[in-house]
C-alpha cells in the first residue's frame, strides 16, 4: 500500500526518540536483517548446523545498540494468524521471492556478484524455526516481546492506543490505518536502504507521523483514510486500476466514504472492501499482554550463540556487556523515579 504521496512526516534523529518505548514490528524487523546481513555473494549468515543467523545477528549488535546506545525501550510484537483475505498476498510474495531466487542462481552461475547481491536481498523467507529462535534470544537478554493474535501492526497500534508505548515502530503505513497515534518509520542504525531494483543504496533518516495531525490536515477521519487504502489496495484487497493516493483522497473528501462514491468508481471497488475496513477498525489483538523487561540470563546466552549458533565469544560478550551496562542504568533510573514520585 503506497499512501506515501499524501503522507505528512517529520524528519527526526534517533536522538530524539531516547527515553522512548516502542512497539516494534518484529517480522518487518526481521525480514530487513535477513535482507541486508549477508555475505558478499548474497548468501544469508549461518549457523555450523546450517540453520540461518542473519536475523539473529541484527537483533545482537543492531537492535540493542538502539536500546543502549539511545535509551529507547523497545518491545518486539510478532505477527499471528494473518486475515483469510491476506491468502493472496502471501501468495503473491512467495512467488516473487522464488523469482528472485532463481535469478540469484543464475547471477552467481554468470559471476555477477553485484546483481546476485541485488536478488539476494528479495529472496527472504522467515520460518517457524528462525521466529522461535528469534523470541529465544530475545527473552535471554530479557528483551519483552508480544505475540500478536493476528497482525502485529494490529497489536502494536493498540499498545500505542493505550499509552503503554509512546508509539509504533514500522515501515508500513498499516500501523495508521490501525489507529497508531505515532508511527516511526526507518529505525535503523546503519541509516541505509538498499534498493534491489536499482541496485543502488539510499540514505534513510528516522520519521515520524502523528496520525492526527495527517487527518486534520486533509480533514477526514480514520475510516475515511481506510476507504482511501482501500481504493489503492491494500495487502487484503487489490485497488482499483488507475487510482493513486492522490485521487484516492479527493474521491473520500468529496463523496465521503465507498458507498456513496460515483458508480463507474464504486462497482470497480473490491467487493470485500467492508471486511477490510473491519480488520483496521477491529483489529484480532491481545488485551492481556505483558511488556516487562527481565533480567539478562548471560551463560545461557553463550551457550545458544557460541556454542549452538557459532557467534564469535568476544563480540558476543561485547554485546552482553552493553546490555548490562544498561539494565543496571535502567533499573537505577526507575528507582530514582520512584523515589522522586513518592
Amino acid at each position: 500500500m503506497n499512501l506515501a504521496p499524501i503522507i505528512l512526516r517529520r524528519v527526526i534523529s534517533l536522538k530524539d526518540l531516547s527515553g522512548k518505548s516502542l512497539a516494534v514490528d518484529a517480522n518487518n524487523t526481521l525480514y530487513q536483517f535477513l535482507a541486508l546481513i549477508r555475505t558478499q555473494d548474497g548468501s544469508p549468515l549461518t549457523a555450523p548446523d546450517g540453520s540461518i543467523t542473519s536475523h539473529l545477528t541484527g537483533l545482537l549488535y543492531r537492535s540493542t545498540r538502539l536500546i543502549c546506545d539511545y535509551n529507547m525501550d523497545l518491545i518486539f510484537v510478532f505477527d499471528g494468524k494473518p486475515p483469510e483475505c491476506k491468502v493472496k498476498e502471501i501468495e503473491k510474495r512467495r512467488r516473487a521471492r522464488e523469482r528472485a531466487i532463481e535469478e540469484w542462481r543464475r547471477a552467481l552461475e554468470a559471476g555477477d556478484y553485484a546483481k546476485a547481491f541485488s536478488k539476494a536481498v528479495m529472496t527472504s523467507r522467515l520460518t517457524k524455526n528462525m521466529i522461535e529462535d528469534a523470541k529465544r534470544l530475545l527473552s535471554l537478554m530479557g528483551i519483552p516481546y508480544v505475540q500478536a493474535p493476528g497482525e502485529a501492526e494490529a497489536q502494536a497500534a493498540y499498545m500505542a492506543m493505550k499509552g503503554d508505548v509512546w508509539a509504533s515502530s514500522s515501515r508500513d503505513y498499516d500501523s495508521l490505518l490501525f489507529g497508531a497515534p505515532k508511527l516511526i518509520r526507518y529505525l535503523t542504525i546503519s541509516g541505509m536502504e538498499f534498493l534491489p531494483s536499482l541496485g543502488i543504496s539510499r540514505r534513510l533518516e528516522p520519521e515520524l507521523i502523528t496520525l492526527n495531525e495527517l487527518l486534520n490536515y486533509y480533514k477526514i477521519t480514520r475510516r475515511q483514510l481506510i476507504d482511501i487504502a482501500i481504493l489503492i489496495g491494500t495487502d487484503f484487497n487489490d485497488g482499483v486500476r488507475g487510482i493513486g493516493p492522490k485521487r484516492a483522497l479527493d474521491l473520500v473528501r468529496r463523496y465521503g466514504k465507498i458507498e456513496d462514491l460515483p458508480e463507474d468508481v464504486r462497482v470497480k471497488v473490491a467487493p470485500n472492501y467492508e471486511r477490510v475496513r473491519r480488520i483496521f477498525l477491529e483489529p484480532n489483538v491481545d488485551p492481556e499482554y505483558s511488556i516487562h523487561y527481565e533480567p539478562l540470563r548471560e551463560e545461557e546466552l553463550y551457550h545458544f550463540l557460541c556454542d549452538r549458533k557459532g557467534f564469535s565469544r568476544d563480540r558476543v560478550k561485547r554485546a552482553i556487556k552493553r546490555l548490562i551496562n544498561y539494565q543496571s542504568n535502567r533499573r537505577q533510573r526507575r528507582l530514582e523515579e520512584w523515589f522522586i514520585k513518592g
